[in-house]
């Protein structure tokens, strides 16, 4: 991203920043002036201030609205412009419901029945709502189709509803689950079998106990012609940890480019006590660009050499307090925690109003005890907009530190 694009963000000390950033500092602040800040979250979506897809923003929005106390008709007329802003609109307003709002319920009913873009936001809100608030609109959806230039991809709420969907027809395979994991390594040395077996293979190792008897096989699990691994090859190689590193070398210098870039990224990933000077480099070089996609990569190879990386802290907590990419926050707090847990308190607290949901598990876990602290973990537990994982650490926490009081 150039520098350009990075001026279009406010100040990450003002309101206006940290809102945009989905910094947890952001909400608190907000919280203590709801009128002057009003405008802010209402901006934040009408206008998509997330660096990329992978980023989080409805949840924070839309805690916002619900705790500024502001009125979600400003979001509901949002349903009526272009497709981008209907749906971010879209978002907040189902979570909304979630927690409890008529008005965001009854506008998406509403936008479902007369507005442009209703098959998007009857898709989505039958994916995130029980069946009882969207069941009844079948009617309204059976009218509507006709309308459209194309039929819908197979998902609810269609098929319910007896609409006929573009579906690609789909040859059943035999299962994979039910082999044992010798079968499945088989299955894979197999030079006869299939690309899709042998996806189906390494997916359920996956979920299984990771294998070494899988590190010889790797080098013939590119796909049919050989120009890339088979998807799932780099998650299996990932969960291995320390265990590939020794043939990671020898992949690195095949002529395959798959291989040997597969093996340079398990290697960059378990690096020596030679590679933490250029590693600060690398950080102290991505902070002095402005590169905010990638540099928490850099975050968790550094986090590997534990104090002995402290030159990159200042890095790291500039690019923790400035950057606009929230996904990879988390990532400079876990690297800042194992290096330098010095000042870490109020950032874990902050971090319970985060937009992302990696930030505030971890400060669930590492939050100090403390009434803020403690209380606000109550809400997060309690919260039904809030996503499962992070309602059970939530009562996870609350239930240890009930137990070590008692």
């Amino acid at each position: 991203m150039s520098d350009a694009h990075v001026m279009t963000y406010s100040p990450p000390d003002s309101v206006e920043g940290l809102l945009q950033r989905g910094r947890g500092l952001g909400a608190v602040r907000a919280l203590r002036d709801p009128e002057g800040a009003a405008e802010f979250v209402y901006d934040g979506i009408r206008r998509d201030w997330r660096w990329d897809g992978t980023d989080d923003r409805a949840l924070y929005l839309a805690r916002l609205v619900q705790d500024l106390e502001l009125s979600p008709a400003p979001v509901v007329d949002q349903l009526a412009a272009d497709e981008e802003s209907c749906l971010r609109a879209c978002d907040v307003l189902e979570l909304l419901a979630l927690a409890g709002s008529d008005e965001a319920r009854d506008g998406l009913r509403a936008y479902v029945r007369e507005g442009e873009h209703w098959v998007p936001v009857l898709e989505s809100v039958s994916v995130g709502w029980p069946a009882e608030w969207w069941d009844d609109l079948g009617d309204v959806a059976r009218a509507r189709i006709g309308g459209e230039a194309e039929l819908p991809w197979c998902s609810e709420p269609w098929t319910r509803f007896g609409i006929e969907v573009r579906s690609r027809p789909c040859v059943p395979r035999p299962s994979s689950a039910g082999l044992r994991t010798e079968e499945l390594l088989a299955l894979l040395a197999d030079n006869s079998a299939e690309d899709t077996t042998k996806f189906d293979a390494l997916r359920v190792l996956n979920s299984r106990a990771p294998t070494e008897e899988l590190i010889p096989l790797v080098p013939s699990l590119g796909t049919a012609d050989d120009r890339r691994p088979l998807p799932p090859l780099r998650r299996a190689v990932e969960r291995l940890g320390a265990a590939a590193v020794p043939a990671a070398h020898g992949w690195a210098r095949d002529e395959r480019t798959w291989l040997a870039e597969l093996g340079a990224d398990v290697l960059a990933e378990r690096p020596g006590p030679e590679a933490l000077p250029g590693l600060v480099e690398e950080l102290a070089r991505q902070w002095a660009e402005r590169t905010w996609c990638g540099p928490d990569r850099t975050a968790r190879r550094l986090a590997r050499f534990g104090p002995d990386a402290a030159d990159a802290v200042p890095h790291l907590r500039c690019f923790w307090l400035r950057t606009p990419h929230s996904y990879e926050r988390a990532a400079y707090l876990e690297a800042l925690a194992a290096i330098d847990r010095d000042g870490l308190d109020h950032v874990y607290t902050e971090s319970l109003w985060d937009c992302e949901e990696k930030a505030r598990s971890a400060a669930i876990t590492s939050a100090p005890d403390g009434p803020e602290a403690l209380e606000r973990i109550a809400v997060l537990r309690d919260d039904p907009m809030e996503t499962p994982e992070v309602r059970a650490a939530a009562r996870a926490r609350l239930a240890a530190d009930a137990t070590f009081s008692s």
